[in-house]
């Protein structure tokens, strides 16, 4: 089949288009059929340096999936070959979603809604269970709560102002002033200028922040906290903003990313109902990925890069 690998650590370059086994689904495995892959931040941090788990090449990159079922290993038994779904392979260990099949446990896959294409369907895992876990299954977001969501244009930040919305949270973002209408169009209640304001100096009663920047971020967002508020760092190793929110009483807390299929089965509730869209920035074929890394690096795009898989 073929793949996108990289047989060294490196640049967009690195990234060649490959022929490499198609894999066979182990126990309570499914093979899909990769019909579109989503990107992520992670994936050029990866191809750069191999990630927190220091991969070495060559490996196929890339976690969110949209396929169809094609076959099962043994003691599988939610889904049968035809049925198209959708997931996050198991970060960061399962990687391998930019190539024509992948193989993973079933249930990190749920059943992709027929009203949503593959291409929005295979933007939302990684950075929407990202979302969901930091907002519900950590912070646990309440109705009437008051949610600052950092980098509120990125990846992971226009999935959680849609979901704290969902929650029945007041949201305020942090974003540049061209992407306040964007924000606004999600359901964002106030946006701040990150270039021209301090967030620090005029967000105040904060109950969740989602901190999807961090270094200076974290510290400075506890001055705009409850004392009783939970801030939720997607960045890891912060001991001076666990250390500084202790001495608040505020609860501080470093999350990466897990498979789920409860929180997968949630999002695409979410996708059906409306309420749940991922802004797409760009698709590109298979073939292009250097080029879709590219881009991605740029830091310019507003939503996700999706790769299409031509069969």
């Amino acid at each position: 089949m073929n793949a996108i690998s990289q047989d060294a650590l490196g640049g967009p370059e690195v990234l060649k288009l490959v022929q490499v086994d198609k894999p066979a689904p182990g126990p309570t495995e499914v093979l899909v059929r990769v019909e579109a892959a989503g990107l992520n931040p992670t994936d050029w941090k990866i191809r750069k340096t191999g990630g927190m788990t220091r991969m070495r090449p060559p490996f196929v990159g890339g976690y969110d999936v949209s396929g169809v079922v094609e076959d099962s290993g043994i003691g599988q038994a939610l889904y049968k070959p035809g049925d198209e779904v959708f997931g996050m392979l198991k970060y960061p260990q399962g990687h391998g979603a930019f190539a024509e099949y992948v193989t993973a446990p079933s249930r990190h896959f749920v059943r992709k809604p027929a009203g949503v294409d593959h291409v929005q369907a295979a933007a939302i895992p990684l950075a929407g269970l990202t979302a969901w876990q930091a907002l519900v299954d950590v912070a646990g977001v309440q109705d009437g709560q008051r949610v600052l969501v950092h980098a509120a244009a990125g990846g992971v930040g226009h999935l959680a102002v849609q979901i704290a919305k969902a929650r029945g949270a007041y949201v305020i973002g942090t974003a540049s002033a061209p992407k306040h209408d964007f924000l606004r169009g999600l359901g964002a209640d106030e946006l701040v200028d990150y270039r021209t304001e301090d967030f620090a100096e005029v967000v105040r009663d904060v109950d969740v922040v989602i901190d999807t920047m961090g270094g200076e971020y974290g510290p400075r967002s506890l001055r705009t906290m409850r004392g009783d508020g939970t801030i939720v760092s997607l960045v890891l190793s912060l001991e001076i903003l666990h250390a500084k929110a202790a001495e608040l009483g505020i609860r501080s807390e470093s999350m990466l990313v897990e498979p789920d299929q409860a929180a997968m089965r949630a999002l695409a509730a979410l996708m059906e109902a409306g309420r749940l869209r991922a802004e797409i920035a760009a698709v590109l074929p298979l073939a292009e990925a250097a080029k879709a890394h590219e881009l991605g690096e740029t830091n310019r795009t507003t939503g996700k890069i999706v790769l299409t898989v031509p069969h």
